[in-house]
C-alpha cells in the first residue's frame, strides 16, 4: 500500500528516484490505526449485543479518541494536500486520505459519546440506546460504504496500489500489479459491505446483518493492522532505495 502505482513502473525500470521532501507517505500509521479501529468497533459491538459484560467506557473512549485523532490529523492533511506531492498521485488523496478522515471523525464522535454517556452503556439495553443515537450518522456511514466500492472498482480497473520493484517484499510482485490491486481492493470491498449493512443492523441489531458486519470488518481490520505494520519495513526500504 504505497503512494505509487503501476504507472510508476516504467520509471522504476530506469531507476526510480523520489523527492521524499515533497512526498508525504504516512499511510503506514493510517493503516495501523484504521485496522485497530475496525477491530475495536467489532469488539464493542459484540459486547453491546451480549449485554456489555466487561470493559470500561473510559477505556473505550480513550482508545477511540487516540485512533480518531491519528486518522483525522493524517487524513485531513492528506485530503487537503492536493495533489499529493505536487505531481502524479492525486488519487492517493481520495483513496487513503478521505476514507481515513471520515473514519477518524466517526471514532472521535464515538469517543466523545462514550466519555459523556458511557457510564450505563455497557449494560443490558445499551444496544438499543446506541442504535437510536447512531441512526442519523448511519447515512454518512452508508455513503462511505458506496465510496469504498468505488475505490475498489477503480483499484481493479486502473491497477492501483501496485508497488514498484524498489520496494522490499511487495516489489517482488511488481510484474503482477493485479495481485496487490486485488488484495487492497478486496479490503475496501469488505469495509464497504459492513458500511452498507450498518444502517440495517441498527434497525434490527439481532439479525444476520450484525454477524456479517463483525466478520467483514474483523477481517479487514486485521488485514489493515498487519499490512500497516509490515509497511513500516517496506516503506523504509523504498525510501532508502529511491533517495
Amino acid at each position: 500500500m504505497t503512494p505509487l502505482t503501476a504507472h510508476s513502473l516504467p520509471l522504476a525500470a530506469s531507476g526510480l528516484k523520489i523527492d521524499w521532501v515533497r512526498m508525504p507517505t504516512y499511510n503506514t500509521i493510517m493503516s495501523v490505526a484504521a485496522g485497530a479501529g475496525l477491530l475495536l468497533v467489532v469488539v464493542l459491538g459484540r459486547r453491546l449485543l451480549v449485554g456489555g459484560r466487561g470493559g470500561a467506557p473510559d477505556g473505550w473512549a480513550l482508545a477511540f479518541g487516540a485512533l480518531g485523532f491519528t486518522l483525522v490529523t493524517t487524513g485531513l492533511h492528506m485530503t487537503l494536500t492536493w495533489p499529493l506531492a505536487g505531481q502524479g498521485f492525486p488519487f492517493d488523496n481520495v483513496i487513503f486520505g478521505e476514507p481515513a478522515l471520515a473514519f477518524g471523525v466517526f471514532l472521535l464522535a464515538a469517543s466523545f459519546y462514550l466519555w459523556k454517556r458511557g457510564a450505563g452503556l455497557l449494560e443490558e439495553g445499551g444496544v438499543d440506546r446506541v442504535r437510536l443515537v447512531a441512526m442519523p450518522i448511519s447515512v454518512f456511514v452508508f455513503g462511505m460504504g458506496l465510496a469504498c466500492f468505488g475505490i475498489a472498482a477503480a483499484g481493479w480497473k486502473y491497477t492501483l496500489f501496485a508497488a514498484p520493484p524498489e520496494e522490499p517484499i511487495s516489489g517482488e510482485f511488481a510484474d503482477w500489479p493485479w495481485l496487490e490491486a486485488s488484495f487492497m481492493s478486496g479490503l475496501y470491498v469488505l469495509v464497504g459491505i459492513g458500511a452498507l449493512l450498518f444502517p440495517f443492523a441498527l434497525r434490527r441489531p439481532r439479525t444476520w446483518t450484525s454477524p456479517v458486519i463483525g466478520v467483514v470488518w474483523g477481517l479487514a481490520g486485521l488485514a489493515f493492522l498487519v499490512f500497516g505494520g509490515l509497511n513500516y519495513f517496506t516503506h523504509i526500504g523504498l525510501i532508502v532505495n529511491t533517495m
